[in-house]
């Protein structure tokens, strides 16, 4: 009986699939977010965000074009330095992901809170100080369990579906740019001078990369590289599908941000600061403020719209994620099981849709679930740099149909701003989410006691630059500087050099723990099967 096929992704769906997860309530939030903490100079972490993230999707297009599968970012470390740290990088990506479908759900559902129709005042329960309320709580179960359903039959309507929601969520905030430019236009708010520019330092600027949302925004990406068994034509669309929606996402966001700050009335940051700007729903808010009221109601309908096509997009991502996980051989077997009607692991996408109403349970702010989804990102994505390296020495006759001629150079610059916006989470976020990371531990010491410790040894002999890498950043993020939350025992901008320094010599430790295992041999199948049908669509 022959295996069944589904249809493959091509380039326009894919740029449509990872904008459609791209743009997603990081722009509803973002800019005010970012703007509350750095003031203008804000419009800097957006750029400094965009080149952390574009630095690390560099790396992973050369790894992702070697092993097209789905889910394939949980299972690259594991190729090149074993079991351990595939499953740290695997869990600490699956934790990032399962907080992102809740995110969006309550980006939906604290624009809804603020409509200011009458008929809709049973709504404004739902929010309090920026925490969803009891009430408020089941509404976003009932947005995570929608985000499910529209998952449950095939890619096929995934693709169509967000093909079709990402252009809307291109238009809204061109939208928004052109009509809040034409209403309230004030360049001078960027200020006059440095400190006008910069009310607050400089260091709120790297604050806000992690702490606004940012990181969050770009983090979509891996969109393409997770579903990279399903995407027409790897060899070319996997890097073309990451850098058309990174730069047009990036680009947007910049204009978005510049708009925000420049729509504001003078008068309001005269008299309250830029920390003293308070919105429940920013841009509908500032719509209102400036009385273009048909473009509120356009964007609280584009408040359901953007967080929608993110959430549905990630729930594909996540279940992915899950799946491979089982592959590796640390999480129950039913995990990975493939729906065959549907090609879809529906048992994952369950067992993701209840944890993220637990992540969501426990943490109930949009702005602390983005510093925890980012946070727990960077700490996956620090393995990316060091696989990609490593690769090239372990299997330098592996076929490559990207080789990535700066990776030398940028892999190391990658893992410092990886290691950098790690830090700006502050303190004690850091410590919180590496505890996080940590609880999976016991699931895989489970199975490597079922397996009677067989290379337990060594995987932990190959996973020691992280463990260490780990102790490392806790301590700094108390022992460094009071911006960033911590002790001031090394004081800004000190901090940095010292984590720039530290990280360059995990790093350096990081790609030379390498280990062939069995799992190098699967790697090394994988890559076989993604030649034989790259010189197929050559000869084609």
């Amino acid at each position: 009986m022959e295996a069944p096929t589904f249809k493959k992704i091509n380039l326009f769906q894919l740029v449509m699939l990872a904008l459609g997860s791209l743009i997603g309530s990081g722009w509803l939030f973002g800019s005010w977010e970012a703007t509350k903490i750095a003031g203008p100079a804000a419009i800097f972490s957006w750029i400094i965000g965009g080149l952390v993230i574009g630095s690390i999707a560099y790396d992973y297009v050369e790894i992702g074009a070697m092993f097209p599968e789905s889910g394939g970012m949980s299972k690259y470390a594991q190729y090149s330095h074993g079991s351990l740290l595939g499953f740290i990088a695997a869990w600490a990506n699956w934790v990032s992901l399962i907080t992102l479908i809740p995110i969006e759900a309550v980006a939906a559902v604290q624009y809804m809170s603020t409509w200011p129709w009458s008929w809709a005042h049973w709504t404004h329960h739902f929010l309090s100080n920026g925490v969803i309320t009891n009430s408020g709580l089941f509404v976003v179960f009932g947005f995570i369990i929608v985000f499910t359903a529209l998952n449950f039959w095939s890619v096929t309507i995934l693709t169509r579906f967000t093909s079709l929601i990402s252009v809307f969520k291109i238009g809204i905030p061109l939208l928004t740019i052109a009509m809040l430019t034409m209403s309230g236009f004030h360049p001078g708010n960027y200020g006059t001078n440095w400190h006008q520019f910069m009310p607050y330092g400089s260091a709120p600027i790297f604050t806000a990369t992690s702490a606004a949302g940012i990181i969050f925004s770009f983090d979509a990406f891996q969109t393409v590289i997770n579903m990279g068994g399903e995407i027409e034509h790897p060899k070319k669309n996997i890097g073309r599908g990451i850098t058309i929606s990174l730069l047009i996402s990036g680009i947007l966001y910049v204009i978005l941000q510049s708009t925000f700050i420049t729509a504001i009335p003078p008068k309001m940051i005269a008299a309250t600061g830029w920390h003293g700007i308070v919105f429940n729903s920013p841009f509908a808010d500032m719509a209102i403020l400036l009385g273009i009221h048909w473009l509120s109601v356009l964007l609280y309908m584009d408040a359901f719209v953007s967080p929608f096509g993110t959430g549905v997009s990630f729930v594909a991502n996540t279940a992915r994620a899950l799946f491979a996980m089982e592959g590796n051989r640390h999480v129950p077997h039913f995990l990975g099981q493939i729906n065959l009607k549907y090609g879809i692991p529906r048992n994952a996408m369950m067992v993701n849709t209840v944890l993220s109403m637990v992540m969501v349970t426990v943490f109930r702010s949009w702005a602390v679930l983005a510093t925890v989804l980012s946070t727990a990102t960077l700490i996956a994505y620090l393995t990316g740099p060091v696989t990609a390296v490593s690769l090239r020495k372990m299997g330098s006759t592996l076929y490559r149909p990207i080789r990535l001629k700066r990776l030398p150079w940028i892999a190391p610059i990658s893992f410092v701003l990886a290691s950098l916006a790690t830090y700006w989470a502050m303190w004690p976020t850091t410590v919180e989410v590496i505890f996080i990371i940590l609880l999976g531990l016991p699931f895989y010491f489970y199975y490597e006691w079922r397996n009677r410790f067989v290379s337990t040894k060594q995987a932990f002999k190959a996973s020691a630059w992280m463990i260490g890498y780990l102790i490392f950043i806790s301590i700094m993020s108390y022992i460094g500087s009071h911006q960033f939350n911590g002790q001031n025992w090394i004081p800004y901008p000190f901090d940095f050099v010292v984590i720039i320094i530290a990280s360059l010599g995990f790093y350096w430790w990081g790609i030379r723990s390498y280990i062939v295992t069995e799992d190098f041999a699967k790697a090394q199948k994988l890559n076989q099967e993604a030649k034989e049908r790259g010189e197929m669509e050559d000869d084609k």
